[in-house]
């Protein structure tokens, strides 16, 4: 907005026109137009007569160049056919004058307010782009039950804990989790629930998915909170984890929620490593291009992240991911963690070591390019464990990192095994598949074998792609499984 202004002024300063005399900007018709008063310069206090006695004075004449003015096309009403987020991202590099880094592009791309892919919608399960574990089976909610009592039972049952997870989804994981933990009241009484979510339309959801319900607080009808059905546990929603209060034994769980968060990405070149960027081109499509010269983040988090690694890791790399705004978010973590004790589960897909070039679109479950239509699809990458690692132990000495390991060891090792076979002990044929089917996705690896289904609809485990990994407060010993 403001070069558009700035466009429309410099002709006016390099004619000499920006005089209150001059031509003005009719706000209605956004065009240029002329004022209809040429005796503003008279005065008013001084009669005709006195005018004609005094000695005739040659008319002054005003002379206008308007060879700097232009009419810009007239207003039009009708719906522009370009997306409100891509014309966002435009205006963005024009008013730079050059390109933006991928890491603010999936940024906006993802959680721009008014079109960012998270923002409006729900994007969750068969329906939504891409389906998580939750979505899969009861199971997974239930396994991470487990993991969380037995984690509170080895901080000694505190009376009050915060429960956190970030990037709730549908809140299917905390519901599955509520649900199965109901009879161990002792520990549902003791938590009070945050859920970190950017998403206004995603609250939403959440809230239904755990009956929630508000009640007034000590006889007060103004002050009210919320409560889960399922559990009796209060409830509170927060943009950031900033915002959930400090002061009590903190459990985080953070599931499919770093491969989220903005990346950036550096590829190698003749001049050195250089970070990859996205521009214009003359067509007025987005494309990627190399920074000419060293960016802040090449020079912060690259040259951080480079630390942590070997030689020997790094030589055969043509292409780094980093993503900042995890060791940010990991600091947070181990710093609470360290004040108020408690841990953090975080389950993803990634690696133990650097990440090269991961960055992929996934739209209605689909693989597209990261470039086309941006806001329509979900844009991710591979979770660099080895960075969250070195991220949480740098903060403190209270704190101990544990892990990554495989999904299907952490689930095998809290019981999923003897889970799935009690529940196919009662349940319907038709039941049992869709357990067998959901059973496979969270621990198997690759294609699954017992299939007979259409060969597009083949159950791909995901036992061996996603890792587990705990940050714990050291006072709290090691968390199972992870002995």
């Amino acid at each position: 907005m403001l070069r558009r202004s700035l466009s429309r002024i410099s002709p006016l300063l390099s004619n000499g026109l920006l005089l209150r005399s001059g031509p003005r900007c009719c706000s209605s018709t956004h065009r240029f137009c002329s004022s209809s008063r040429s005796s503003a310069t008279l005065n008013p206090s001084v009669s005709r007569e006195e005018e004609s006695r005094e000695s005739p004075r040659p008319a002054a004449t005003v002379s206008i160049d308007r060879s700097g003015l232009h009419n810009p096309p007239e207003h039009s009403h009708e719906p522009s056919s370009v997306p409100e987020l891509v014309k966002h991202l435009k205006s963005i590099i024009k008013f730079r004058g050059g390109p933006i880094s991928v890491a603010e592009y999936m940024e906006e791309v993802l959680t721009n307010p008014q079109s960012g892919f998270y923002i409006n919608r729900d994007v969750f399960g068969a329906g939504g782009d891409f389906i998580t574990s939750p979505d899969v089976s009861q199971m997974f909610g239930e396994m991470v039950g487990v993991w969380t009592m037995c984690l509170w039972e080895q901080m000694g049952q505190p009376e009050n804990v915060n429960l956190v997870e970030l990037g709730p989804g549908r809140g299917t994981l905390m519901a599955d989790l509520l649900r199965s933990s109901s009879k161990f009241l002792k520990f549902t009484k003791s938590l009070n629930i945050h859920m970190v979510e950017c998403s206004p339309a995603l609250q939403k959801v959440q809230y239904s998915t755990l009956k929630c319900a508000d009640e007034a607080m000590n006889d007060d009808s103004s002050a009210k909170r919320t409560i889960s059905m399922l559990s009796g546990s209060s409830i509170s929603w927060h943009a950031t984890l900033e915002q959930v209060p400090l002061g009590l034994p903190t459990i985080i769980i953070a599931h499919e929620f770093y491969d989220a968060l903005p990346v950036h990405q550096f590829q190698k070149s003749p001049r050195g490593w250089c970070e990859k960027m996205i521009d214009i081109s003359e067509d007025s499509l987005f494309r990627f291009v190399l920074s000419p010269q060293p960016t802040p983040a090449s020079l912060l988090y690259l040259t951080k992240r480079c630390r942590w690694a070997s030689s020997e890791e790094i030589r055969d790399l043509e292409h780094i991911e980093v993503c900042p705004k995890a060791m940010e978010l990991t600091h947070q973590i181990a710093k609470r963690i360290s004040l108020d004790g408690g841990g953090a589960l975080i389950v993803d897909y990634g690696k133990d070591g650097l990440i090269s070039d991961s960055l992929q679109a996934i739209r209605k479950h689909k693989f597209v390019d990261i470039l086309d239509n941006p806001g329509s699809a979900d844009l991710s990458a591979y979770v660099d464990f080895a960075s969250i690692r070195h991220s949480a132990e740098e903060v403190s000495d209270n704190i101990s990192v544990h892990g990554p390991i495989t999904q299907s060891q952490f689930l095998g090792s809290l019981g999923i095994n003897f889970r799935v076979e009690a529940l196919l002990q009662n349940c319907t044929e038709e039941q049992a598949e869709s357990l067998r089917t959901g059973y496979w996705r969270l621990v198997g690896d690759g294609e699954a074998p017992f299939w007979e289904g259409p060969d597009e609809l083949t159950p791909i485990g995901m036992g061996t792609r996603y890792l587990a990994m705990a940050i714990v407060n050291k006072k709290q010993g090691t968390p199972i499984p992870f002995e």
